[in-house]
């Protein structure tokens, strides 16, 4: 966008920004409710219009060329997405192919395409007094309750309309960083993994693992597909069965799935509000989620004290839940949770925590993304014990030279014969029929 269309979409901006502010104050004045969002959005498009029209009728009394109809589409664009989005990171968000959109100032943006490329595009605001106050109005805009981003607020954490979760930074860095990671909620079966994130026999034991009742932990490093695998396991679930999940923000995505999960509530912790009272913690929430009568409990990701509710659920009848969890291998979860459980008011030692794993969590499932930027599973590992400060546990499906997890050691019987109840056939776990198809 060049210097003046920029300049005319501010004009607009502020143009049409002033008129819905005069619309609601003439419903207040007339005692009239004002615009819901949609008809607030719809009014606005109408509005623009005008000021389009306006625009190119100021141009031909000047003797000036009018805007061409593309030229009018992007000019619209523009203007709404000032109102009611990120002005041009819209645009960005907005586009399907990109998985990561990072901002260090206005004109220096990083984009990373669903298949691993990255490359530098094009400046998302005329300087970084404007970035920085379209963030700050769109923290305002927030669903739940507005949030600061200031000098004294300089750190903020936000779900954007699109399900996306921004993190921004600001005053304690040269200048405004923008961290946008996307989620992708077209993938939300666990048969859509197949080939890119899991061979036809993981698939089986996945799924089956599942329809099981089994308790699952996933597991893997930043960006390796937690949240995604979690959530193509989660809509293996019947759909009668009663879910409740608990995450530091709405990532899931749930709620997209409704005909999937008509029986369903979504927590999400709150932080204290400006007069620092208001905060709702992960692990009251998964603690109060017990309280529900679920069928499922699902956590979105073990991140500390939440670790002792969510075992205790595993453990004390809420068969089928599943987590996860920061790992960069199946079995360095085991530390991970020794940590968490440490940091709890309870201070359980390495002994007693080992023993609440080993019985509560059944499975860790563990993914890796690829120096090929492949998302993939790398590791199984069952759950079989404890003996004091050790975990006892059996890697079922071992990473190969490609880090691809193929079937390994042998499941314990009591768990083969409950997997075969929920579905599973024996022979996917063998060396030939658990081979990936790349």
């Amino acid at each position: 966008m060049s210097a003046s269309d920029d300049r005319l979409v501010r004009r607009l901006h502020l143009t049409v920004g002033e008129r819905l502010h005069d619309r609601d104050k003439e419903d207040e004045a007339a005692g009239r409710p004002t615009l819901d969002s949609a008809s607030r959005q719809q009014f606005a498009r109408h509005l623009i219009r005008e000021e389009i029209t306006r625009v190119n009728t100021d141009r031909l009394g000047d003797g000036g060329e009018v805007l061409t109809p593309e030229d009018e589409t992007l000019l619209e664009r523009g203007v709404f997405n000032r109102l009611f989005g990120l002005g041009r990171l819209q645009d960005y968000i907005d586009d399907p192919q990109y998985s990561d959109i990072k901002v260090n100032g206005c004109d220096v943006v990083w984009l990373t395409r669903r298949n691993g490329t990255k490359f530098q595009g094009e400046p998302v605001a005329s300087s970084d007094e404007e970035l920085i106050e379209i963030i700050q109005t769109q923290a305002r805009r927030g669903s739940l309750s507005e949030k600061k981003w200031d000098y004294s607020n300089p750190t903020l954490d936000l779900q954007l309309p699109s399900g996306d979760r921004l993190n921004a930074l600001a005053w304690v860095v040269q200048r405004p960083s923008i961290s946008i990671r996307r989620h992708n909620f077209d993938l939300y079966r666990l048969k859509q993994l197949v080939g890119p994130t899991m061979s036809e026999s993981l698939y089986h034991f996945c799924r089956a693992a599942v329809k099981g009742h089994f308790n699952v932990l996933v597991a893997g490093g930043t960006g390796a597909g937690k949240t995604t695998l979690l959530r193509c396991l989660i809509n293996e679930i019947d759909s009668e069965e009663r879910i409740v999940t608990v995450e530091d923000s709405l990532e899931l995505g749930l709620h997209r799935f409704g005909d999937r999960h008509p029986d369903l509530i979504e927590a999400e912790a709150r932080e204290a509000n400006m007069e620092g009272v208001g905060a709702v913690p992960m692990h009251e929430l998964v603690r109060n989620s017990l309280r529900m009568d679920p069928d499922r409990v699902i956590v979105g990701e073990i991140r500390g004290t939440e670790v002792l509710p969510m075992m205790l659920a595993m453990s004390q009848g809420s068969d089928g839940s599943l987590s996860s969890v920061h790992a960069d291998s199946s079995h360095a979860v085991f530390s991970r949770l020794q940590m968490y459980m440490a940091m709890t008011p309870e201070r359980f030692d390495v002994k007693s925590t080992n023993l609440m794993v080993a019985n509560a969590i059944h499975f860790i499932i563990h993914l890796a993304q690829l120096p090929t930027q492949e998302r993939v599973i790398t590791s199984v590992r069952e759950v079989v014990g404890a003996d004091g400060e050790m975990m006892i546990s059996n890697e079922v499906y071992t990473p190969d030279e490609t880090r691809r997890a193929v079937p390994a050691y042998p499941f314990q019987d009591a768990t083969m014969e409950r997997l075969e109840r929920a579905g599973f056939d024996r022979g996917w776990h063998t060396p030939g029929r658990g081979a990936w198809t790349l």
